[in-house]
């Protein structure tokens, strides 16, 4: 999820290395929103399957990006997909919770996998859209 990786070693190295600190921000942010949803998949699931198979595959898809990120198939273009995917989730979640701070509780109590979970999304954006607008064409 960071700027476009340096080649350290030989171009055929499959992965590399940001070349940008905040590209380690946009790793661990992503990192964190993956395994808070994949954590409550299983939880989710008992009680809502679509949504269930939602928070699996937005577990998968950061975590894939993630993954992505550290190859050398990365390219710079794809920081406006993680951007875009970062806050679709952000915004899918306000649609399911509601808007507004509401939407962060659950009977009555804070849920702080939610607010983990969504402020490692708005980094992750962040991230993404810094490296982008600090990257050449």
């Amino acid at each position: 999820m960071a700027a476009r990786s340096t080649r350290s070693q030989s171009d055929a190295s499959l992965f590399n290395q940001p070349s940008n600190p905040v590209g380690y921000l946009a790793i661990l942010a992503a990192l964190v929103t993956a395994v808070v949803h994949l954590l409550l998949t299983s939880r989710i699931m008992q009680f809502n399957q679509t949504l269930g198979i939602l928070f699996l595959l937005n577990g998968l898809g950061f975590l894939g990006g993630t993954i992505l990120y550290v190859t050398r198939f990365w390219r710079r273009e794809l920081l406006l997909v993680a951007a875009g995917y970062a806050i679709i989730t952000v915004v899918a979640f306000f649609y399911f919770q509601g808007f507004g701070l509401d939407a962060f509780y659950m009977r009555g109590d804070l849920n702080p996998m939610a607010v983990v979970a969504k402020v490692a999304e708005v980094v992750v954006a962040a991230c993404t859209l810094y490296l982008y607008s600090e990257t050449g064409a």
